[in-house]
């Protein structure tokens, strides 16, 4: 059914605090990234920002994931909000009064990562425990959408305050973002834990090595989880920075119109491809679609990676960000059913691991190459890695029949959200 997570009574709100929250997210991302570099001016710095955002993803997000499985998951999600929050208010008070520092700069810079990292398990329990498995895939793929609008708008929003009130000022603002969704999650009555059948598995340190030693009997997650850490690495949070490099090379002025819809196009993509694929309301998000389409996404970058004509590069980053949502929404699907559910938190935050904490060293990755044989050569390099690998998981998928309850016509129901 088209769009069906809609019909869960709390989905809407939930998603519309989920996308705003994006949108404070990459506002903030925005305004620091600016600031920092008229202050500072240090590549490492710039560096650095990318890089703290996703490190705690990497060495927390299973801890993170045991206590989504734990502990109430609206009181999880109002704590990483706070945390975004705090951060905004301590920017805005500290660039107002010409006092921000580099080791300030760092310190937040780390708050706002663990926030992130903490929020990313227990959302995804939550949208479980909203919508039931039967209508997961469409509120999976719904909330990313969400997520892709926040990327896009988020951005905006920051330059607009960025231009009118200035950075202090907009910091202060940007706190706005958050506040609906803490005031969404003080309302509902849902604690992400109304479809456990299993008491609530108590916090271990070595909850980490369980997990892993687990995946192996999870075919269908491990796999997803390669393709997931394969994009994290090879491409992850690395194109943006390098879109500056990309238009010199298709002679484009940083100032234009062309250069600004280069900058959006994935996002726009990421929209459009997710309302396509809800729309659309019969393609099954399984195992093989997330598969599938992360060898769409490389193949796009690779094309993008060689191209010289603006015709030809524009519409594959659109196709990449279209293919990039349908890979990861997928793959989250399948993560969620697949996952045992007593462990479920544990599970995804063991995906987010490579997902997001993978993405730590994409920038690394991408700058060695980049040094070596340019940025196009570099990002050609990383895009054709991924399409072999994606290409060999495909392989390994139809020859061993890997599937998952999310390649059911019909995904078996324990119980229902209530309407």
């Amino acid at each position: 059914m088209r769009f069906a997570a809609l019909r869960a009574r709390w989905y809407k709100g939930y998603l519309t605090g989920g996308s705003l929250l994006m949108a404070g997210d990459n506002a903030e991302h925005a305004l620091t990234y600016w600031v920092m570099w008229q202050l500072f001016e240090s590549p490492l710095l710039a560096g650095f920002a990318v890089v703290s955002h996703w490190v705690p993803h990497l060495f927390f997000s299973i801890p993170f994931g045991a206590l989504a499985d734990r502990f109430d998951n609206r009181r999880i999600i109002q704590i990483s909000c706070g945390m975004f929050m705090l951060a905004s208010l301590i920017w805005g008070v500290l660039i107002l009064n010409d006092a921000l520092e580099v080791w300030h700069c760092i310190l937040l810079l780390l708050l706002h990562g663990f926030a992130s990292a903490l929020w990313r398990p227990a959302d995804q329990v939550m949208i479980y425990d909203i919508v039931g498995p039967r209508d997961l895939p469409s509120a999976v793929r719904l909330m990313a959408t969400g997520l892709s609008l926040g990327q896009l708008v988020g951005p905006a929003f920051g330059a607009a305050m960025l231009f009118t009130v200035g950075p202090g000022i907009g910091m202060l603002l940007n706190m706005a973002m958050y506040l609906p969704f803490v005031v969404y999650l003080a309302r509902t009555p849902l604690d992400g834990h109304q479809h456990r059948t299993t008491p609530r598995p108590r916090v271990h340190v070595r909850d980490v090595f369980t997990v892993v030693r687990k995946l192996p009997r999870y075919p269908s997650i491990l796999i997803v989880m390669i393709v997931q850490g394969a994009t994290g690495l090879f491409i992850g949070a690395a194109l943006l920075p390098l879109f500056p490099e990309f238009g010199n090379l298709l002679g484009l002025d940083d100032s234009g119109l062309g250069y600004g819809l280069l900058i959006v196009s994935m996002a726009a993509g990421a929209v459009i491809g997710g309302i396509s694929l809800e729309a659309i309301g019969r393609i099954r998000t399984g195992v093989g679609l997330a598969v599938g389409a992360a060898i769409v996404y490389a193949a796009c970058l690779l094309i993008f990676a060689v191209s010289r004509e603006y015709l030809i590069s524009l519409p594959m980053l659109l196709l990449a960000g279209f293919a990039l949502i349908w890979s990861e929404s997928s793959g989250q699907t399948v993560v969620q059913l697949d996952a045992p559910a007593d462990e479920r938190g544990r599970f995804v935050g063991a995906s987010s691991v490579t997902g997001f904490g993978f993405r730590a060293g994409s920038g690394v990755l991408v700058g060695i190459l980049g040094g070596i044989v340019g940025v196009s050569g570099a990002l050609a390099i990383d895009a054709g890695a991924l399409l072999l690998i994606a290409g060999a998981l495909g392989i390994v998928v139809l020859a061993r029949g890997i599937r998952s309850r999310a390649d059911a016509p019909h995904v078996p129901v324990h119980a229902e959200p209530e309407d």
